[in-house]
């Protein structure tokens, strides 16, 4: 005895449909993550004049943010991603000091730049919470080293 499979199509087209599932746990995690993307969006915008300004040779950095899912597909929870960013040896230089890198203490020139991504030491600098996370003041001889893409590093906590 043979099956016969029959598929369902609709009248005004050829395709076949396919039932939309929504999955709640899913949802709630494309929510959060479009709250991040806002966050980061206003930090970058209008909300960058809130952010400290850096005095001396100081750098104000942003802690990289592992994304919310994993390779294997697996949604990482908020207080893991908040441990992850709180232990994170990766940063984004957003303001540097009016001394940082002078000609005295550094003659070859400067280590870094803003907008780039800088490799500090896990209890380097202080760490200022803001709305969204938190940034680190960094003296300037705190920087180890700087990388084209933060997400090349492990990162591990």
């Amino acid at each position: 005895m043979e099956k016969k499979e029959t598929k369902i199509t609709s009248s005004n087209s050829d395709k076949q449909e396919t039932p939309k599932i929504r999955l709640a746990l899913e949802e709630k995690y494309k929510e959060d993550e479009q709250k991040e993307i806002e966050g980061y969006e206003r930090l970058k915008t209008k909300e960058s004049e809130k952010l400290p300004q850096p005095t001396g040779w100081r750098i104000l950095v942003l802690p990289f943010k592992m994304p919310e899912k994993t390779k294997g597909g697996l949604f990482l929870g908020q207080e893991t991603l908040e441990r992850q960013q709180v232990a994170s040896t990766c940063g984004l230089v957003l303001a540097m000091g009016p001394h940082c890198y002078d000609k005295e203490r550094y003659p070859e020139g400067a280590w870094c730049k803003k907008g780039d991504w800088v490799i500090f030491a896990r209890y380097a600098g202080s760490r200022i919470q803001i709305d969204g996370g938190e940034v680190r003041l960094l003296n300037d001889d705190e920087v180890l080293a700087t990388i084209e893409k933060p997400e090349d590093i492990l990162h591990q906590y």
